[in-house]
């Protein structure tokens, strides 16, 4: 998804308007008394809003165009649902309807299939959750929820579980320097990998020629399935470090073996 291209759906954002906090109110009272051109101008006045937002899924294989028609929808949806009484910055109450649109369309588009029961479900509990969030000023628990709905907890719970976004084995979860740590990284192995090892001499004898801090990692990695975070914390180096040390590792076993 490329976020910083200039024009996107046929919008220039490197000219769109900034409104301060007096044009905005001044433009949202006319809007409660009807005014279609404040309502555009104020629109307009906040598409660098929605900007902002859709780069919170940079990184993501959308189309960008999408993601701002989509962001443009919770946008209008927070301009028509503004409470003036409420204390309450526009911003405030529009980012969290601008990213809950987004997000819909994004489960909407999920290629795992999810009955529309449950779907149904799960978008009536978001409502919910939204409404105690602002109700009360702080994240609502499932049993706060399933009692709104009037339905047991456990359909909450399976119902947020099924529309959560898949997350790719490859996709970056910390970054340190030029050192990426991936989902993969952070997983668990507990089948007997020295199995596999064990069954080439050749890759014994690449792993003889491994420094030892490199052959210690290689060992706890593979041989005794310890993640990433376990081994930094046996060793006593940060996991960013062992990450490096174990493709390097990696690196020199795969080199030695095409030789």
């Amino acid at each position: 998804m490329i976020i910083n291209k200039v024009e996107i759906c046929g919008v220039n954002t490197s000219k769109l308007p900034v409104l301060n906090s007096a044009e905005k109110e001044a433009l949202m009272l006319k809007i409660k008394d009807g005014d279609e051109e404040a309502r555009n101008k104020f629109i307009y006045g906040n598409l660098r809003l929605v900007l902002s937002v859709i780069q919170r899924f940079n990184g993501r294989k959308e189309v960008v165009d999408d993601l701002f028609q989509v962001g443009c929808i919770g946008l209008i949806k927070a301009i028509d649902n503004f409470d003036l009484s409420q204390n309450v910055q526009f911003s405030t109450y529009a980012v969290p309807m601008i990213i809950g649109e987004i997000r819909r369309y994004l489960r909407d588009n999920n290629s795992i299939r999810v009955s529309r029961s449950i779907k149904d479900t799960a978008y009536k509990a978001l409502q919910v959750k939204e409404r105690l969030f602002y109700r009360n000023s702080r994240e609502p628990t499932v049993s706060e929820i399933a009692k709104e709905l009037d339905i047991p907890c456990e359909d909450v719970v399976i119902a947020f579980d099924a529309i959560q976004d898949t997350v790719s084995l490859f996709d970056p979860v910390y970054q340190e320097g030029n050192d990426t740590l991936c989902v993969m990284d952070q997983v668990k192995d507990n089948e007997q990998c020295a199995e596999t090892w064990d069954r080439t001499l050749t890759i014994n004898s690449a792993m003889e020629r491994l420094s030892e801090r490199e052959r210690k990692i290689i060992n706890l990695r593979f041989f005794d399935g310890l993640t990433q975070i376990e081994i930094a914390d046996e060793i006593g180096i940060s996991q960013a470090q062992v990450s490096r040390l174990e493709k390097s590792a990696l690196r020199h076993i795969n080199k030695y073996i095409k030789s």
